[in-house]
């Protein structure tokens, strides 16, 4: 058995168990023995019950002296053991465990871990972990002090796997596999760090904090480390792609139009359209990554690529991830560009309008549409981490150039950008638009719930328009506090009878979808309920009220970015935060945790400020959502940890300059190959 062998070849894997690893992605011997822990219990305190004090997290040793099943009369079974460690007894419960009375027998010999507590005025542990001590004559087969008495890996689960069954399964293969494990890094790329089988060994069995944290350093920078040359060694190989042609810029038709735009573009717009420019013009092809908040005026400068390519005679595909972003930028970009005689084109699931067209604004149903490929001069994704790499790699092989301009509203830390999106030239919107007024940002107690109504009411009396945004489409059975639309909805109209309310989220139909938005765009819905699904692409200027339920589910930067859906116009916008804690503290402003991080809103309007607090505070996940970036999954890396993103970046630079072609390291180049498609495909 080697790293590759599947997992069917451990003992005691059979095909119920092969289905429930392959659920975590777990399907040969090396992804278990690379699947982390993401935290650990610290049950490494052995001491007798008489010293510990109530509330301490213990391990003790004793025997079992009685245990026995007993259901309740809501139908729930709790199986309570006294166990007794020389010192003491106490009373143990386990909840919905009824085969643990047939698997521990009075008499056996048992090491437990958990908290102490007081229950009916006896010593008691709920829920512990447990396991049995080692009997006379066992010899090596012992492996006590797995579950208990240590620092003890939890790891993720689903149904049927626990982490004491994945330790177990992992500690039992560790020592062979660990033999097998050929560390790839070069001596002066590891730089004091811990070699590979060690960090993999301490990672899943430590025996201090100090040894997680070190595992945790060495295992991370390997993930960044090949994340960044992966990135940096895919902008090498994209640079060497030749053109067809050069771009040639005409500064009179470019001043002209520019000229005739409805506003002036600002100095953070001019400046990225020199960049763009520069690479249209130069012999290699542009890879460009624009990043800005939401209104700083993308989609404009994109528009100007646009012509500029199409004055060379190429047509240009812009893809974006909802149909509702696709058809937001097709009614701007057609303002933009119809004048000058350009034919728009939109090509979604539900509209299909794209013959004889210039530009062609679709959603994912671009990779069906079968295009003149010759003529396709640029490329431009919005949003680009949403869509997959298949549909990347797919939509960049129908240019005849090979420009490619992607955007994202997405506030990404520089250092960061430069891992995730080092094969990019990064430009960056910097500067909102004159005269557009900061959004009035509050986080709002549940007490002050009716008045805020009051003052959504008021405001609509007047003309204006509101969203309220929930976590959730449905009611979930585990997330009970949380708000869902659809119940939402429903609530929403008895409280505001009198006003047209409507409802949005990503399962309606299409054509359901853009009903509801022509509804809210002429004001015929006042009150518009929905997900997070208008977190791009909705631009009503009469909109000026946004209420967010739950908003601790979401990120400091994805707050931002829904809040940028309102203060469209020029009259005072406002943003109303709730969160799902109903707890009393919180019904009377007292400041948890959730609530001391949404405070931030109130005063911080810079997204990339918030997208690294976010960072700090919650972790890279909150930015980039669960895969991180969309493009890389991190198993224990963190982003936040900007002191080794760089370190890892700069190693990558350094073993670059070295060897480009990374002929001197077979193994790296090896692991290269893996991700090379999540990176530069051809």
């Amino acid at each position: 058995m080697d790293l590759n062998s599947p997992l069917y070849t451990i003992t005691g894997i059979g095909s119920s168990l092969t289905i429930k690893l392959k659920r975590l992605n777990l399907n040969i011997v090396g992804d278990l023995i690379y699947h982390f822990p993401f935290r650990y219990d610290d049950f490494s305190k052995i001491a007798p019950a008489s010293e510990a004090q109530i509330g301490e997290v213990v391990t003790l040793r004793g025997e079992i002296w009685s245990i026995k099943n007993i259901y309740t009369r809501f139908g729930k079974v709790l199986t309570q053991a006294i166990f007794n460690d020389g010192t003491t007894s106490l009373q143990l419960t386990w909840f919905n465990q009824s085969w643990l009375a047939k698997q521990i027998q009075v008499g056996d010999k048992l090491q437990i871990s958990g908290k102490l507590s007081k229950y009916k005025s006896k010593l008691s542990i709920m829920a512990p972990e447990w396991e049995r001590l080692p009997m006379p004559g066992m010899g090596d087969v012992d492996i006590s002090g797995l579950h208990t008495g240590r620092l003890v890996p939890v790891y993720p689960e689903t149904a049927g796997l626990s982490s004491k069954w994945i330790r177990g399964k992992i500690a039992k293969i560790l020592p062979d596999m660990l033999k097998k494990i050929i560390d790839p890094l070069p001596p002066s790329i590891q730089d004091n760090m811990l070699p590979l089988d060690q960090a993999i060994s301490q990672i899943h069995l430590p025996k201090t904090w100090e040894q997680v944290e070190k595992a945790r350093e060495r295992l991370g920078f390997d993930e960044l480390f090949f994340v960044s040359l992966a990135t940096q060694r895919a902008r090498l190989n994209w640079q060497k792609k030749p053109l067809v042609q050069e771009m040639k810029i005409d500064p009179v038709k470019l001043e002209s139009f520019t000229q005739k735009l409805p506003f002036k573009l600002t100095s953070a717009q001019k400046r990225v359209l020199n960049e763009i420019i520069t690479d249209l013009k130069s012999n290699r092809p542009m890879n460009r990554l624009i990043q800005g908040e939401v209104g700083s005026g993308k989609t404009v400068v994109a528009a100007i690529a646009i012509y500029l390519v199409h004055l060379n005679g190429l047509r240009s595909l812009l893809m974006a991830p909802t149909e509702i972003l696709a058809f937001q930028h097709y009614a701007t970009v057609s303002s933009l560009l119809q004048p000058f005689g350009i034919k728009v084109g939109i090509y979604t699931g539900s509209k299909k309008a794209a013959r004889d067209c210039d530009v062609i604004i679709g959603t994912h149903a671009l990779l069906s549409l079968k295009l003149a490929t010759e003529n396709v001069g640029l490329i431009i994704i919005d949003e680009q981490q949403r869509f997959g790499v298949e549909q990347r790699t797919y939509l960049r092989s129908r240019a005849k150039l090979p420009h490619f301009l992607t955007m994202t509203a997405t506030p990404i830390p520089r250092t960061v950008a430069l891992t995730l999106y080092g094969d990019l030239d990064l430009s960056i919107i910097d500067e909102m638009p004159k005269g557009r007024p900061k959004i009035k940002t509050y986080l709002v107690p549940e007490r002050k719930r009716l008045d805020s109504y009051k003052f959504i009411e008021k405001k609509i009396r007047e003309g204006d328009q509101t969203y309220i945004i929930t976590p959730l489409i449905e009611e979930s059975e585990t997330l009970i506090s949380v708000k869902a639309a659809k119940i939402e909805y429903q609530k929403l109209q008895k409280i505001f009878p009198n006003l047209k309310l409507g409802l949005l989220h990503g399962r309606m139909k299409a054509n359901d979808k853009e009903e509801v938005l022509k509804d809210f765009r002429s004001n015929q819905i006042q009150i518009l309920v929905s997900t997070s699904v208008v977190e791009v692409g909705m631009d009503i200027p009469n909109a000026t009220i946004m209420v967010i339920e739950g908003a601790e589910r979401f990120g400091l930067a994805q707050l931002h970015q829904l809040r940028g859906r309102i203060g469209r116009g020029t009259k005072t916008s406002y943003c109303l935060l709730y969160t799902s804690d109903a707890s009393p503290e919180r019904s009377r402003g007292v400041s948890s945790e959730n609530s001391r991080r949404l405070k931030y809103l109130e005063t911080t309007f810079d997204g990339l400020k918030l997208a690294e607090l976010d960072l700090k505070i919650r972790g890279g996940g909150e930015i980039f959502g669960v895969k991180q970036s969309g493009r890389f999954e991190f198993k224990i890396a963190s982003l936040s940890d900007l002191g080794l993103v760089e370190k890892t970046r700069q190693a990558a630079e350094q073993l670059l300059a070295q060897d480009p072609m990374l002929d001197k390291y077979p193994l790296i180049k090896a692991r290269l190959e893996e991700l090379a498609s999540e990176v530069m495909p051809d």
